[in-house]
């Protein structure tokens, strides 16, 4: 599984004009299952997600987890975060799992988020072409891999 993390101080996601998902402060992740993804890789990257101090403390340091500031999430699935451009120029999606493969990550992915934040987690919609508009406050964005752990 791979995330795109950014810390925003606002987020939402619609379709079709829409909203789905809104989040105040707080994360947004946009999340890709790769094929061959398992309950491993899912909870080594809400662990760390949840854990991951990118929010400023009253020194100014980035010392404190959306968990610790009350923050929100918004999690949006993203299948071309394996995207590869090793031949052409016309992206390859091989690695990306397929939907039967991964909306059940992604849904539990979500659950298990929620339960590690200690709130309801947003989220857009599995599959639709979507619209995600954000805040990047800092602007604070980080890449994980669970496969690649020490990214």
């Amino acid at each position: 599984m791979r995330a795109v993390v950014q810390r925003v101080s606002s987020a939402s996601v619609s379709v079709s004009g829409e909203v789905v998902g809104e989040i105040e402060s707080g994360i947004l992740v946009l999340l890709g299952v790769e094929s061959g993804d398992t309950d491993v890789d899912l909870e080594w990257l809400v662990s760390r997600l949840a854990r991951v101090r990118i929010f400023e403390d009253e020194a100014g340091k980035m010392n404190l987890s959306v968990c610790d500031i009350g923050g929100n999430a918004l999690v949006v699935s993203q299948f071309t975060l394996f995207g590869s451009m090793k031949k052409g120029s016309r992206p390859s999606f091989n690695r990306a799992a397929v939907p039967a493969e991964a909306i059940p990550l992604y849904e539990k992915f979500v659950t298990k988020l929620s339960c590690a934040i200690g709130k309801s987690v947003q989220t857009g919609r599995f599959g639709a072409m979507m619209d995600v508009s954000l805040v990047n406050d800092g602007p604070v964005t980080l890449v994980l891999d669970s496969r690649v752990p020490a990214f």
